[in-house]
Formats: C-alpha cells, structure tokens, sequence
C-alpha cells in the first residue's frame, strides 16, 4: 500500500490493532509499505483504510506455506547513515567496514531502526556535533522507541544518556537493542531507560543535549518542558516533522528561545538543531 509520511505511525497503530504479526517500509523511494498476518487470521476489511485518507492498498497476497518471518527481512538490509554509521539487522553476519561504528537492530514493531529518513537525520546531527566537538552530556532521549539515537551519541562520545517512552513495548525494545550491541559495548550500559513521561524525576535534568525524534505537535506540546529542562547553550535536536511544515516548526522553537543552529532534510522530512540561548 501507499502510504503518506505524516499518516505512517498511526496507520501503523492501527495495524497492530488488527492483528499485523510485522510490517515495515522500504527505505528507498517510493517507500511502500507492507503488513503481514498470521494465516490463519483474516486481514482488516480494507474499506478500514477510509480512515486514512488517500492511503490506498495496492495488492494482497496469501501465502499459503510461507515463512512471514523470512519474507519481512527482505525488506530490510543493512543501511549507512552519515559518514560514521551503519546500521544492520541482527540476522546480518556479514562483515562491516572499519570505519564504520555498527548498531545492530531488530526490525519491529517499536519505532527507531534506522530504516526512517527522521532517525538518519538525526544522527547526521548528532555526527556533526560530535565532529565539532560540542556533542556533551548529559543528555536526554525523549520518546526514544528502541533507543537508537541514545545509543548513536554514546558511540560519538556522549555520556549520561538517558532514554524514555511512554509507549510500554518500547521498554523491552531498549533492554534488546542494549543487549544486541553488548559486543562493541563491551559489556557497558551506553544509556538508563525506562517508560514514561517528562514528569518522572529521571527526565528532569538540566540536560546538555534533549533528542526528540518524534511528531511536531507533541514536540510543540513539550516544547517549554523541553526547554526548562535544557542547560543553557543546550542543544536540541527535533525531527518527525514534514518539511512542509518547516517555517512553523522554526517558529515554535524560536518563540520558546532556541537558536536555530542548522536544519537537515531528506524527502518528505527535516530534522532542527537549535540552542537554548
């Protein structure tokens, strides 16, 4: 099916709900998007989809003897993100270049696998950072799905990160993704975790660096929370925002005092770096 960038999450949601055992979008353009079901359940009623506006299903397809496991991997190989990372399935055993930092992940149902222009701009973000030498902790992950971004600034040299969600699975998601990347951690814990909200005393900071990867309203919601909790000369890196939506966006962040540092794009998506100033 096709599937609008700003209709992704929720439509996966709502798959979920309907019983989809996995599904994934293909990193490259036109970056369809597919839903697997267990045989022996029935697929939604695709007259669901009218609630997803221009959300179209292209084609369906039983598979009578099929490994649905087998044929969602196909859909995801490995991906290089900016010029220090690259991020692969844990069912990848091939070799990697050196001068690349591995993150392995398992492709799922929680958010943050690489496989989103959103997450790759923000470690390009968090690269350039690091390349200036202005990537400090502490710092904070704030809707963090797997914890990938938390894990990304660990390996460019953060320290005393810390992750959260408020969506439950997202828990075990972060427990996993530490222990699939235990190996180059060498047996350290990159960032604490856990699941909730801004309100938990473990997210109260100051922090020198606040990730929020997640959509504009709810960073728009957040923002002066954000902020309170950001040092001064803080940085925030903001992204799941439609590059349509770029001059709003950059108008929220400076009616709440950020300085806007630098805006990355790719397709439909930016990603913001500001300052507290």
């Amino acid at each position: 099916m096709t599937v609008p960038d700003a209709l992704e999450e929720r439509l996966g949601d709502w798959l979920s709900e309907h019983g989809a055992s996995a599904f994934y979008r293909d990193a490259d353009p036109p970056h369809a998007f597919y839903a697997y079901f267990p045989p022996e359940m029935d697929a939604p009623d695709a007259q669901g989809l009218a609630a997803f506006p221009d959300v179209a299903l292209e084609a369906a397809e039983t598979f009578a003897d099929e490994d649905w496991l087998a044929k969602s991997r196909e859909g995801f190989g490995r991906i290089e993100v900016g010029t220090r990372f690259l991020v692969k399935p844990l069912w990848d055993t091939d070799p990697v270049a050196s001068d690349r930092i591995t993150i392995v992940v398992n492709p799922g149902l929680a958010f943050g696998t690489g496989g989103h222009e959103t997450t790759r701009l923000c470690m390009e973000l968090l690269e350039g950072l690091a390349a200036r030498g202005e990537l400090k902790g502490p710092g904070l992950d704030v809707g963090a799905g797997t914890g990938i971004l938390a894990l990304a600034a660990y390996h460019l040299g953060a320290r005393n990160l810390v992750a959260f969600d408020l969506d439950p699975d997202c828990g075990p998601a972060m427990t996993e993704l530490i222990e699939m990347n235990a190996e180059p951690l060498k047996g350290v814990a990159p960032f604490t975790s856990f699941v909730g909200d801004l309100e938990d005393a473990r997210a109260t900071g100051p922090w020198n660096l606040v990730l929020a990867n997640i959509l504009l309203e709810t960073i728009q919601e957040l923002l002066p929370d954000l902020v309170s909790r950001l040092a001064k000369g803080g940085r925030l890196i903001a992204s799941g925002i439609l590059a349509e939506r770029e001059d709003e966006a950059l108008l929220s962040l400076a009616a709440a005092d950020l300085h806007l540092l630098e805006v990355r794009r790719e397709g439909a998506w930016i990603a913001i770096l500001a300052e507290r100033v």
